[in-house]
């Protein structure tokens, strides 16, 4: 019953986030870097609820007097507002079959940094997936002209994110809201700015727009915790498998509802990325036990 349940969490949540260039896609006129503030201060209000419904704000707020714990949730925070302001730029700036790639091969970076930085030993299906993701980001680049720094940037910011949070002491829902209250005295100073200067959107650009961005707050958190919730109750190695949901409908939307190009370089490039998450994900179901999501 319990993998049940955990199934569904994890399937809602990666479906939540396949989604997630609709959602932002409807703040189009709203410049990225006040998206991200936003999302930051309303994902912020959205968890001090959900601790003060589960009454665990005491214990929150005493953590603000531990260094090591700021020092680690202020490079994790960091990451995640370079992975935000990235992905919601990209989306809005019709670059999500390039933000898609990153989520792509974000499971084999993942894979690589559990070598460089745990010495993690790699069987050999787990070293051709990632040459093979190698190849096709190389291919990318030489016919582009340039590094596809979208879907890398993504990539790697959200692979050391999730590095730091492996040894991470607090529980989602903890650490969520101290990265939130780190960055949000930046997000609040940078929209009262914007507010000084009169180029501010919230409020100024209409019922619409000023609800989506209040509500990016629990459109934020909402995945975020089904996911943690499920990390709980299913194997690891089934959400290596349920991941790619998210990037794949990514990929779908940019594609086929907003007609992004998909010339035929790129369709080679993506193509090894897909064979090697093929590959990473039959090495994986054969290996169960040493499997890296």
């Amino acid at each position: 019953m319990l993998v049940k349940k955990g199934v569904i969490l994890a399937i809602g949540a990666y479906f939540l986030w396949g989604l997630f260039p609709f959602y932002w896609k409807q703040l189009q006129i709203v410049p990225a870097k006040e998206i991200v503030a936003h999302r930051i201060i309303w994902s912020l209000v959205f968890l001090c609820v959900s601790l003060i419904l589960l009454k665990r704000t005491s214990t929150t707020f005493r953590l603000f007097r531990k260094a090591k714990i700021l020092v680690v949730y202020g490079c994790s925070a960091g990451l995640l507002f370079i992975n935000w302001l990235t992905y919601i730029w990209a989306v809005n700036s019709g670059y999500i079959v390039n933000a898609s790639l990153g989520y792509f091969i974000n499971p084999l970076v993942n894979v690589l940094l559990g070598v460089i930085f745990f010495r993690e030993h790699l069987r050999i299906g787990q070293w051709i997936a990632i040459g093979m993701a190698t190849f096709g980001v190389g291919y990318l680049t030489l016919e582009y002209g340039a590094l596809p720094w979208i879907g890398l940037t993504l990539a790697f910011t959200f692979g050391f994110y999730g590095l730091i949070k492996k040894g991470a002491p607090l529980d989602a829902l903890v650490g969520q809201t101290f990265e939130m209250s780190l960055l949000a005295l930046p997000a609040l100073i940078y929209l009262v700015h914007l507010e000084s200067i009169q180029t501010a959107t919230f409020g100024h650009a209409g019922v619409k727009i000023t609800l989506l961005l209040i509500l990016g707050g629990a459109v934020t958190a909402t995945p975020l915790l089904m996911f943690s919730a499920a990390a709980r109750r299913i194997p690891l190695s089934m959400i290596g498998i349920l991941q790619y949901l998210a990037p794949t409908l990514q990929f779908s939307i940019g594609v086929w509802v907003y007609g992004e190009a998909f010339p035929r370089y790129r369709q080679i490039g993506y193509s090894f990325v897909w064979i090697a998450l093929l590959v990473y994900v039959v090495e994986g179901l054969i290996h169960p036990k040493r499997a890296q999501p």
